[in-house]
């Protein structure tokens, strides 16, 4: 049973600065924010955290991870690890959205939520979008509807891939029609009902989704799209579709190779949005982890593979305040408020009374992630693990 705690004396960023608060935090849930707050007359071990030297913030909302590993543009010898708990967690990740992506064959639904389950039991909180890079989508009971309203962990579509030489190549209309099944399965299962979009470097950008949403009922925040910092073709599509009212997300897990080919680094861009008067509730990042990040030449051809890391998600936005001068709160709701807003998680991103539990204490010297709670329970201490995944390595120290 977890113990009652109080943080007492943190600079409180929800992700909004509220100043100096005291927060109590019962079972899972916060059930206080206030100034000199005390557990009453409480016959339950009540545990006293001294905050004054951190930010208190929310737990993280990573909306694109590849649980169960990705890729696979190598053949089968490149398939990428399945993310392992503390992958998350000392990252300060404690939502995580699961997706397939490229490969919706040898990877599957059911191993999807498989691993979704095993991750939640082992303390994080997790979710799934059902779909993959290709349309028609791929879905676990045979319709994209179905699948949200019947499958509690599935919360969207995606990422479906456009503009991509790994997409199905789908028309505006198919995308359309896509996107009215998430709709009508979302608001039928109280969800977001959402479409995650990968967005690769082809010449006709986001216009698919412009023309989708043209002449329709539907609306340009039903389309999420991500990869926005892919080159800056793609960026300033994406701040063209962000000013239009959308929200778009930017990838953390960057390689040197694609920076040097004209991705825009995720801290950057978050920047240059900003910048723009782009609204921060509109911006989001994700990580991509354990996503494989090839390289190709002019022809497709593959030259290399990394794999994405879910740690890179603070980093960004860690490097967005100290390296382009974005505030700490922006930053935060990028990688907090914002997402949990777009894929309709009420209960996330945010540190308020009757909201989940999810708290990162970070460190107000060097702003570096000191301690991780989900749901309540303490998952990281000191920046070290408490708890580990099933099959970790307990022996494992990290910097």
């Amino acid at each position: 049973m977890n113990t009652i705690k109080l943080f007492k004396n943190a600079h409180l960023l929800a992700p909004e600065d509220l100043g100096v608060q005291d927060v109590l935090v019962a079972a899972s849930k916060i059930i206080a924010i206030g100034s000199d707050l005390t557990a009453g007359d409480s016959n339950f071990p009540v545990e006293i955290i001294d905050a004054s030297d951190f930010y208190l913030t929310p737990g993280f909302v990573d909306s694109l991870v590849h649980f169960i590993g990705g890729g696979g543009e190598g053949g089968f010898a490149s398939r990428t690890p399945e993310m392992q708990l503390t992958d998350a967690t000392l990252g300060g990740v404690t939502t995580a959205i699961g997706v397939l992506g490229t490969d919706a064959t040898t990877r599957t639904f059911s191993n999807l939520l498989a691993k979704a389950h095993a991750l939640e039991s082992e303390g994080i909180s997790t979710y799934c979008y059902t779909g993959s890079y290709q349309v028609p989508c791929r879905t676990l009971l045979g319709s994209i509807t179905d699948d949200l309203i019947l499958i509690d962990k599935f919360i969207g579509v995606g990422e479906i891939a456009i503009s991509d030489h790994r997409s199905s190549q789908p028309t505006f209309t198919e995308l359309r029609k896509v996107a009215a099944e998430a709709r009508v399965g979302g608001m039928l299962a109280g969800k977001a009902g959402i479409v995650s979009v990968h967005v690769g470097a082809g010449a006709s950008l986001l216009d698919p989704l412009h023309r989708a949403v043209a002449g329709s009922e539907l609306t340009i925040r039903q389309f999420y799209p991500t990869h926005i910092n892919r080159n800056q073709a793609v960026f300033n599509a994406g701040l063209h579709f962000a000013l239009a009212g959308g929200v778009i997300d930017f990838t953390t897990s960057t390689t040197a190779y694609d920076l040097q080919h004209g991705e825009v680094a995720a801290a950057h861009a978050l920047a240059q949005a900003l910048a723009k008067g782009i609204p921060v509730s509109r911006l989001t990042l994700s990580s991509d982890g354990n996503a494989s990040l090839p390289i190709f030449d002019s022809s497709g051809q593959l030259l290399g593979l990394e794999v994405g890391k879910v740690s890179t998600l603070y980093q960004s936005a860690r490097s967005a305040v100290l390296d382009y001068q974005v505030s700490l709160p922006d930053a935060l709701a990028a990688i907090t408020s914002s997402p949990a807003d777009v894929l309709g998680l009420s209960h996330k991103g945010r540190v308020a009374q009757g909201k989940d539990a999810d708290i990162v204490l970070i460190n107000k010297s060097n702003l570096h992630i000191d301690s991780v709670y989900a749901k309540g329970q303490q998952l990281v201490k000191a920046g070290q693990p408490l708890v580990f995944g099933t099959f970790e390595n307990r022996n494992l120290s990290r910097s």
